[in-house]
């Protein structure tokens, strides 16, 4: 049961004094217009609605005021610090002059997107769980996007694996339900899509003791919570080829299939697109599989969105043994060839750092590349299938292997952008190996069941920067011609914003926000601030004015592979905060 919003409380007791909220807030809060599934699918130009702004995870804005000749002028007009510690992965939202922010252990807050003033603060009363759950209480301190924006609702999901509906006027509780039962492990680190009233949301803790045999992408109803659908990634009856796929291993022992980030949602085939993260325990000399693909881990699957049937799926690491989670951001860009119109959805999906390119309307494979070096995956055939360096697997207890890329990537959860004026998608990369070895454990409550041990994060021989910015032409057919490369010592730790003003925008480990041009990788402008640039950075215009919003804080991304860069050394204290900037008032 959640106890009363903070918002609540406080609207009570500044009634009871006698007071008021700043009247400009109060105006902010009466002139909120309810979002409706058209608002979603094509927002104002000067609003961010959902994760990557529009529901084809595309991470661009068309605002262009903030461009390649005024990006140098920019100037911070407001800060905040975050609500919480622990890992920043947020990914601030904004409608009608109210900044939706969420942070670590679900705490949500409403700002006064002109001048960064409170207008309200919900936190959960979250469910307790022994000292000794190390992974689930992790959980908690590395929420991503875990919010979404519907009617005049803010819809949150939990650490405790409930889906909670806000006023977002007010901050106050409308309505809860417990979607899974968090005692297994089940809890969300993602936010929900919502389509035509169903709130489309993914679960983690999959690899948890207690949460064998299901991993799931639900749907519920957004009026009542019921439960509409759910598909299990890691056990579908439907496929005979699915379960042939575990080998002798039954449902009952399966674990993984993680759907670690926010889908897609295509409205022309009323058709939602998610990635999964791999099984578990990660080699298969512990789990058991031989050599089975262990499907649907480190897949993408489309969804019909109405029923849950799945449409069709591609797996693009198969018989995974190092955890290099494939579930990232699946975008949705439309190029022209030939005179017609071919539907892609693109893909940096894994931490190995392949990208890419299928159909989406019919899952065939069209053109794939490495990005990162990487030695999980020896080639991909003409037809898609892909096929695992068996020189890479462990044999035996004992031996050690050094894969590239790590485990902390290669890619991870911070989102590439799609730019439509150059036909380019950007992506935040990482350089790095390590070496592992499978051991036996027993596993145990609100823990994880890896089974593996990992030696420090190193760069691949002959490499000496961490950090790369790579942009990858698009097309239907493999382009001949390569996008540019951005190298540097630190790694990128935040997602990548694409504008309508020819940049490309996102931070890293050495503390700076950086504008490239879209077109060379040029930095034209940066900005050192208090720690790892983190979370998602956005941009909104108000009263004719675009602001960008820098989210910063402590960074897993950062730390992993920090001896790469000892030059830079990390900040002590967490920092979490976003800073907000804007080009100066004209005279």
């Amino acid at each position: 049961m959640s106890k009363p919003s903070l918002a609540a409380m406080t609207w009570a007791a500044l009634a009871l004094a006698g007071l008021s909220m700043p009247s400009h807030a109060q105006g902010v809060r009466e002139r909120y217009e309810p979002v409706t599934d058209q608002m979603l699918r094509d927002p104002p130009a000067g609003e961010w609605l959902s994760w990557r702004r529009t529901m084809d995870n595309q991470g661009y804005s068309p605002l262009a005021q903030i461009d390649r000749e005024t990006v140098g002028q920019l100037q911070l007009v407001w800060a905040w610090p975050m609500a919480d510690v622990g890992v920043q992965e947020t990914a601030p939202l904004m409608h009608d002059g109210i900044l939706f922010l969420q942070t670590n252990n679900n705490i949500v807050q409403a700002l006064d997107a002109r001048t960064g003033d409170l207008i309200w603060e919900y936190r959960p009363a979250l469910a307790k769980i022994p000292a000794d759950w190390s992974y689930q209480a992790y959980q908690s301190r590395r929420q991503k996007n875990s919010i979404a924006l519907y009617e005049d609702s803010v819809v949150l999901t939990t650490v405790d694996a409930r889906i909670i509906i806000l006023d977002a006027r007010t901050g106050e509780v409308r309505r809860e339900v417990q979607a899974l039962d968090y005692r297994k492990g089940y809890s969300y680190t993602v936010g929900p899509l919502v389509v035509n009233g169903k709130i489309i949301s993914a679960i983690s803790g999959c690899s948890t003791a207690g949460s064998a045999g299901g991993c799931y992408i639900m749907a519920h109803d957004f009026e009542t919570l019921k439960e509409l659908w759910r598909v299990n990634t890691i056990d579908d009856p439907a496929n005979p080829a699915q379960g042939k796929s575990w080998g002798a291993v039954p449902p009952a022992n399966r674990w993984g299939g993680t759907p670690w980030a926010t889908g897609s949602y295509d409205p022309r085939t009323n058709t939602t697109f998610w990635g999964t993260g791999g099984p578990g325990p990660y080699s298969e000399l512990i789990r058991g599989t031989g050599k089975g693909n262990v499907l649907y881990t480190n897949s993408t699957l489309a969804i019909d969105a109405d029923t849950g049937k799945i449409k069709w799926y591609y797996q693009h690491l198969p018989r995974d043994n190092w955890d290099l989670d494939s579930p990232f951001e699946r975008v949705l860009v439309d190029v022209p060839e030939g005179g017609k119109m071919r539907r892609l959805m693109i893909s940096v999906a894994g931490k190995n750092g392949i990208f890419f390119a299928l159909d989406r309307d019919t899952g065939k494979y069209l053109w794939s590349k490495d990005t990162v070096f990487q030695n999980s995956v020896s080639r991909i055939d003409p037809d898609g299938t892909v096929h695992t360096n068996e020189a890479m697997i462990i044999k035996a207890l004992g031996e050690e292997v050094n894969i590239c890329t790590s485990i902390s990537g290669g890619k991870l959860w911070q989102a590439g952008a799609y730019s439509p004026l150059t036909g380019q998608f950007y992506v935040p990369l990482t350089e790095a190996c390590n070496t592992i070895s499978a051991t036996q454990t027993k596993f145990t409550a609100g823990n994880i069941i890896a089974s593996m041990k990992f030696g420090p994060r190193t760069l691949p021989e002959g490499v000496t920067d961490a950090g790369l910015v790579e942009a990858i032409n698009i097309g239907a057919r493999k382009p001949s011609v390569e996008g540019w490369k951005a190298r540097q010592r630190t790694v990128p730790t935040s997602s990548l914003l694409a504008t309508g003003g020819g940049l490309v925008i996102g931070g890293d480990a050495g503390r700076f926000v950086k504008a490239w041009d879209q077109k060379t990788g040029v930095v034209l402008w940066q900005q050192r601030l208090n720690a790892p640039v983190g979370g998602s950075p956005m941009t909104y215009e108000l009263d004719g004015e675009q602001y960008l919003v820098v989210p910063t804080g402590y960074s897993v991304s950062a730390s992993s592979i920090a001896a790469a860069f000892p030059e830079t050394p990390l900040p002590s204290g967490a920092g979490n905060s976003i800073f907000v900037f804007k080009l100066p008032a004209k005279k």
